[in-house]
């Protein structure tokens, strides 16, 4: 059984014992232990179920690549299911629990499912609950839902703190091996700004347990030194804990850092995500071993060998006591001497090359330890732990020659380079033979923008294996390795028959055998993606990081033709489970949304503004004083601001700055009219349409360079009308020299509107805004009263307006001062109803009113802001379709209530006749209905049938109830229709 040895475990702290439990069994482990390491150091060897079989699972590995080894961490608000223990560190009070199981782990009645396996072969599902159908809904289906899934869900919020954080450098390292400690140094020396990430908590990689020598030093005195002069460079960060989840376009690489997971409940985020933008990667990632395909491999005992001697020397625990080995190379005879050191007993070495010659296996017998060449293992012996194994030849069909007694089995099936992050963005794979593994193809690198390689693999991540090879292509001697070639083994015996292959397991999580990706050839899934969805295999939570090269090769036997062939699987990101946390960040509760704020909100809410959710901000809607209603106090405001003047916050309209020698040519496609031709020192209105022609958005535009326009959006459309410009830009039109930014919140934005905007103005001096100087719809800027401002000519109510923007940390002041300087002149602020009723009555469009993702310019009387000279723009074919052009759509008209009342928001016009489904037809509805203090009735907006053509005359809409409200059609500028208040 597994046992913690007295001496040895180069990584835990014999000092500190830790406590923890185990489905409620109290156990201890120590300091530097994994959970893995410190459940079989307590003599826990069966840790859960597998999915579909049920069958009891144990420890294979000792890293990410572990499939088997998942439990519930934790209780309350702290529980996590399917964490896996041999990559989470044990911490004080760690609660552990198995899962897959009922009513426990040791008698599980879901096991009754591995009895009838011939029933339950790959894709069983596809046939079995075709018919009869009526079951589905009543017996399959509620079956299938119970049986779904691994572990439980946690039932209460997540109370641990997430954090993002992000970083740049000329080189990123990923992988704190020997090979990435060596190309760390190399680049550090050089002068390049490096980041060197490890995802464990100790550096060196497999080095520290296999030995060897680096530049005649021993390997650990090397990485030893190494770490203290790349530690000494001020260009150089260090990081372990940090796992390179994926590798994307531009050099753009997404880690995940673990933070407090060991600190459950300290005031530190738990994990921290990482957005890394490298001008270069270097992967080294190293290899993964594989294991082999034998009957009842999966016997929980049975284990990597490369795994046995992790745990024997990194944390000093025996997988068992007699472990036999089972190898088609030499690296697995380093787990014999491994073993040997530790005064534990390897009875034999089942190696299925028909001869040794290597100096590790000479080594190895002239410790007087069996190796038995050409031969393989039969089957595994032992339920929930192993009990022996039987022998067979490797080139038979599985007689047994002899049974060998032990309760640890160390597989080695060769290695494969983990290739992911040279496979996320396009890096090409080739298949070495003689390895028997796919590597990294250096003739067809993931390339940069430039057509440079993004991405360079080093070490055992391209395919070196050997520390010679390694520190070799690091331009560092090694001590050579005298290592024979291995055999490829797929299958154990190599004849084996059917009853061997139905329990020989390959992606041990999801019960997917040799007998399941046989079958799924013969079912004619030759594609390797499409028999990785018909048996699962690769789908369980380590993404096949262990079976899918064994899978693939098994298909390819199947379908006879060689490896290269049948190709791999798409590697994808993340590389390792991220948790949701960490994508959230701080991005939860509260901040889910965050409220956004302006530079003015606190004077808004110290004079007790009613506010609106306009997006992600809260805008004043109005300003009511004591004993007024809104209603009032939004008639007082638009009254004022006709008379006087009035001040409206609008820091909140979108500002995005677009840049560069295309840029021109940029926007005349986003635009419907022509923004290329537009003077530097002018504005211009503009509409935006989506692919399918209908207006999604408008505002002015102004020219403030020869490559510089400054693109004003609707206030809750910034983000998204930004997020349209970069999907064009990196989409579509990826190599045309543009650059945006979006400014919103760089810059405040007081509109000072009214007759008498331009004399508050002049008090405040530094910058002439008469209309000669500052014609309607220019632009100026200067200092302001003192402050930086640059001043639009603008107008959304109809008057005089300048609209003023100041950077944000001026923009409270400047407020300020304009309400001083403008007591006597009847300042006053208003809100963002005010804002809406003057635009009605200038009718002037609101996104989001008059449009609703069907309505296109020519709807609205917008055809004067179409271009006729541009030959294409985003929406131009589209609304040339004939449903676009069909003259008799709905169109904008001006609504006046014959009462003076003021019409429903929605209403419809009833029309004559009903639908095919009995419902009334329509012949319009209302976009914006408001009441109008300076009308003095009820106005409203519509989309009304041919209704430009329909002046004068009276249609009803739909009131409250059965009510009926009459309105006259009428233009849809109810005031100042020439325009001279504005022009003043």
């Amino acid at each position: 059984m597994s046992t913690r040895l007295s001496k040895g475990g180069r990584l835990i702290d014999r000092a500190k014992r830790l406590n923890f439990t185990f489905n409620g069994k109290p156990m201890q482990g120590f300091a530097g232990d994994t959970l893995a390491s410190a459940l079989l150091g307590a003599g826990q060897v069966m840790l859960g179920r597998s999915f579909k079989y049920h069958r009891p699972r144990g420890i294979v590995a000792s890293g990410v690549e572990e499939p088997n080894a998942l439990v519930g961490l934790g209780r309350n608000a702290r529980f996590e299911p399917d964490q896996r223990t041999t990559t989470t560190e044990l911490f004080e009070g760690a609660e552990t629990r198995s899962q897959n199981h009922w009513p426990n782990l040791d008698y599980d009645i879901g096991e009754i499912n591995d009895a009838f396996y011939k029933f339950l072969p790959a894709g069983f599902y596809y046939k079995t609950f075709m018919a009869p159908q009526a079951a589905w809904k009543h017996l399959f289906e509620p079956i299938i839902r119970k049986s779904a899934g691994l572990g439980g869900v946690p039932k209460e919020a997540d109370p641990d703190r997430y954090e993002q954080a992000y970083a740049y450098c000329d080189v990123l390292v990923v992988g704190g091996g020997v090979a990435g400690l060596a190309a760390a140094l190399r680049e550090g020396r050089a002068g390049k700004r490096v980041w060197l990430i490890e995802q464990t908590a100790h550096w060196g990689g497999r080095t520290p347990v296999d030995g060897g020598q680096i530049d005649g030093f021993e390997a650990c005195d090397w990485i030893k030194t190494t770490l203290q002069e790349l530690e000494g460079m001020a260009n150089v960060t260090l990081r372990t804990r940090l796992m390179a989840a994926g590798q994307h376009d531009h050099g753009y690489v997404i880690g995940l850092e673990s933070v407090g997971d060991t600190r459950p409940g300290a005031d530190i985020p738990r994990h921290r995500l990482w957005r890394i933008r490298a001008g270069r990667t270097i992967t080294a990632t190293g290899a993964i071993e594989r294991p082999l395909a034998f009957a009842a491999n999966d016997v929980p005992g049975v284990m990597l060998a490369s795994a046995v001697r992790d745990y024997v020397v990194n944390w000093a625990v025996s997988p068992g006591d007699r472990t036999v080995i089972v190898t088609n190379n030499d690296d697995a005879y380093r787990t014999a001497l491994v073993l040997l050191d530790a005064g534990l007993t390897v009875p034999a070495i089942i190696d299925a090359r028909e001869a040794t010659h290597g100096a590790l296996p000479q080594e190895v017998k002239a410790r007087g330890v069996r190796v038995l060449e050409g031969r393989g293992v039969a089957r595994v012996l032992g339920r929930k732990q192993v009990k022996g194994v039987e022998i067979c030849a490797q080139a038979g069909e599985g007689g047994a020659i002899e049974t060998i007694e032990c309760d640890c089995v160390a597989m080695s099936g060769g290695w494969s380079p983990v290739v992911h992050l040279w496979s996320h963005c396009g890096g090409k794979l080739i298949w070495d033979a003689g390895q028997a593994m796919f590597r990294p193809d250096p003739e067809r690198p993931p390339l940069g923008a430039d057509g440079t390689a993004m991405v360079q693999a080093v070490g055992a991540a391209n395919g070196d294996l050997t520390l010679a090879a390694t520190m070799g292509g690091a331009g560092l001697g090694a001590c050579s390795s005298d290592e024979a070639p291995m055999t490829p083994v797929w299958q154990m015996p190599a004849s084996a028959p059917v009853a061997l292959r139905f329990k020989s397991f390959l992606d041990f999580q999801n019960d997917v055998k040799v007998s399941d990706v046989q079958l799924a050839a013969r079912e004619g899934f030759e594609s390797v993606e499409h028999t990785k969805r018909y048996t699962t295999l690769g789908m369980a939570t380590d993404q096949g990081k262990l079976s899918n090269i064994n899978g693939l090769a098994v298909l390819s036997d199947a379908l006879g033709q060689p490896i290269p062939a049948t190709g791999t699987t798409t590697f994808r990101p993340p590389y390792t489970p991220i948790s949701f946390g960490a994508i959230t960040g701080e991005a939860k509760g509260a901040l889910f949304q965050p409220l956004r704020r302006t530079p003015i909100q606190s004077w808004h809410e110290a004079h007790h503004a009613h506010w609106e959710p306009v997006g992600q901000w809260r805008r004043p809607y109005c300003y009511p004083k004591s004993g007024e209603t809104h209603r009032e106090a939004v008639n007082r405001e638009i009254t004022n601001t006709r008379a006087n003047v009035g001040l409206l916050d609008a820091s909140t309209l979108g500002k995005i700055v677009v840049k560069g020698p295309d840029a021109g040519r940029f926007l005349d496609m986003l635009y419907t009219n022509m923004m290329s031709t537009l003077p530097v020192g002018k504005c211009r209105y503009g509409l935006m349409c989506n692919e399918n022609g209908f207006l999604m958005d408008d505002g002015v535009v102004a020219r403030l360079s020869d490559d510089s326009w400054l693109c004003h959006t609707t206030s809750g459309g910034a983000d998204h009308i930004h997020g349209w410009m970069e999907d064009w830009l990196q989409c579509e039109w990826w190599d045309w020299k543009v650059y945006t930014a979006n400014l919103t919140e760089q810059f405040a934005q007081i509109a000072v509107v009214g007759p008498k905007a331009r004399e508050l103005l002049n008090r405040l001096g530094g910058i002439d805004v008469s209309r000669e100087a500052l014609p309607f719809m220019q632009w100026i800027e200067g200092r302001l009263g003192g402050f930086d401002a640059r001043i639009f000519r603008i107008s959304f109510s109809g008057e005089l307006s300048y609209e003023i923007a100041v950077p944000a940390s001026q923009g409270l002041a400047l407020w300020e001062k304009l309400v001083t300087e403008g007591k006597d002149l009847g300042v006053m602020p208003y809100g963002t109803e005010a804002l809406h009723v003057m635009r009605a009555e200038k009718g002037f469009i609101m996104i989001g009113d008059e449009t609703d993702g069907t309505v296109i310019p020519q709807d609205l009387g917008l055809t004067w802001a179409i271009s006729k000279k541009k030959t294409d723009f985003l929406g131009k074919r589209a609304q040339q379709r004939p449903h676009m052009t069909d003259p008799n759509r709905w169109k904008l008209v001006g609504l006046e209530t014959l009462d003076g009342s003021v019409i429903p928001d929605g209403s419809y016009a009833p029309a004559e006749g009903h639908n095919a489904n009995g419902q009334r037809n329509t012949q319009g509805r209302v976009t914006s209905t408001y009441y109008s203090p300076t009308i003095g009735k009820g106005i409203a907006m519509g989309l009304v049938l041919n209704g430009p053509d329909r002046m004068g005359e009276v249609i009803e809409f739909t009131g409250e109830g059965e009510a009926r409200i009459k309105a006259r059609i009428t233009d849809p500028v109810f005031y100042d229709k020439d325009g001279e208040k504005q022009n003043v």
